[in-house]
């Protein structure tokens, strides 16, 4: 598969080559993987797979795809659209049926966030499709900005250095997740999914399009900041890669001198 039709050649090159870096820079792909890759029907996981599909066909190695996607039973899930999406690249999709909207409606404690919830149900189906298709990697489709606003996020609310990795084995430590949409910015995958003219699949929960409001504060603080700071995203992306211990807090990270 070459530049999608629609999408300017330049910006296809751009991305195509922050995926192909990450996959180099922190060795998320390797001869013989089977890879699970979790498509909600979003453009960031939409973009992942026209990616990961298009670098399939250049590689030199041999790794496998299996677009997998969770039907969490919310009313209006167009899992059809999310099939029709798939079907020209010539994979196939598996569609994991559950009763997470029933369970979320049952088990949510107030104040929870119904979104964190619901990630957290998604992700373990996820594994367990994984497991059952003998995948070795699950990749998701978390970009640069989600990277830095989590890692603000996690500063301003909890008290912690914390934000994502491009690679991490899960806790049982039979599957890895890998994130190679690190590099991306949203506002050109924005773009790119919009020039091919692909539909986002929406999916259909009672909060859908009542966005987290505290991660919209951190995306409207770092629109103010990139006003006048225009590399600010990519220095924040930088840091998480670029930890100095000896001038942390941290006294697991320090020796006395």
């Amino acid at each position: 598969m070459a530049c999608p039709e629609g999408v300017a050649p330049e910006l296809w090159r751009r991305l195509r080559h922050g995926v192909g870096r990450a996959i180099a820079d922190f060795g998320l792909i390797t001869e013989g993987d089977r890879i699970c890759v979790g498509l909600s029907g979003g453009k960031d996981s939409q973009l992942m797979l026209l990616l990961l599909h298009e670098l399939q066909q250049r590689a030199p190695i041999r790794y496998e795809l299996l677009p997998v996607t969770v039907d969490a039973g919310f009313s209006g899930f167009d899992t059809a659209a999310i099939q029709r999406f798939v079907e020209p690249l010539g994979l196939a999709l598996q569609i994991e049926q559950t009763d997470h909207a029933a369970l979320i409606n049952a088990k949510l404690r107030p104040g929870s966030s119904y979104c964190s919830f619901c990630a957290r149900l998604k992700r373990g189906t996820l594994y367990g499709a994984a497991r059952r298709l003998g995948c070795n990697l699950l990749a998701l489709g978390h970009h640069r900005d989600d990277f830095i606003e989590t890692l603000l996020l996690n500063q301003f609310f909890i008290g912690t250095l914390k934000a994502m990795a491009p690679r991490m084995r899960c806790d049982a430590g039979d599957i890895t997740v890998i994130r190679p949409l690190v590099y991306l910015a949203e506002d050109e995958i924005i773009e790119a999914v919009q020039q091919a003219g692909h539909r986002s699949v929406s999916c259909s929960c009672p909060v859908a399009g009542d966005p987290d409001q505290q991660r919209q504060r951190m995306k409207r603080l770092l629109n103010e900041l990139q006003q006048d700071i225009p590399q600010v995203k990519n220095s924040l992306l930088a840091a998480l890669g670029n930890l100095q211990p000896r001038h942390l807090l941290d006294q697991r990270l320090t020796t006395k001198e």
